[in-house]
C-alpha cells in the first residue's frame, strides 16, 4: 500500500537529459493531473510548468510537438 504514486522519466530537450514528474496516485484528495521537469539541488526540488508540448514521455518515447522550445526551469534560473 502507499499513500501516493510517482512516475518520473527522462527525457531530452535541446540537446540536454531532463527529467519529468507527474502524480499518478494520491490516497485522498483530487491531484494535478499534468507531467512536468523537475530538478533536484540542494535547496530542494524544482518544478517546471506542465511539458504540454511533448508527447509519449512516460511511454519511452517522447516527441515534441509545439512549434517552439518550450520554457524549461534553466530559463528560469538564468543557466545554459
Amino acid at each position: 500500500l502507499s499513500d501516493a504514486v510517482l512516475m518520473l522519466r527522462y527525457f531530452e530537450l535541446a540537446g540536454t537529459v531532463r527529467r519529468a514528474l507527474s502524480v499518478v496516485k494520491k490516497r485522498s484528495g483530487n491531484h494535478e493531473h499534468t507531467i512536468r521537469e523537475f530538478r533536484l539541488s540542494s535547496a530542494g526540488i524544482t518544478l517546471g510548468p506542465p511539458l504540454k508540448e511533448f508527447t509519449g514521455i512516460f511511454s519511452g518515447t517522447p516527441r515534441f510537438t509545439g512549434d517552439q522550445i518550450p520554457k524549461t526551469l534553466d530559463d528560469a534560473d538564468g543557466r545554459h
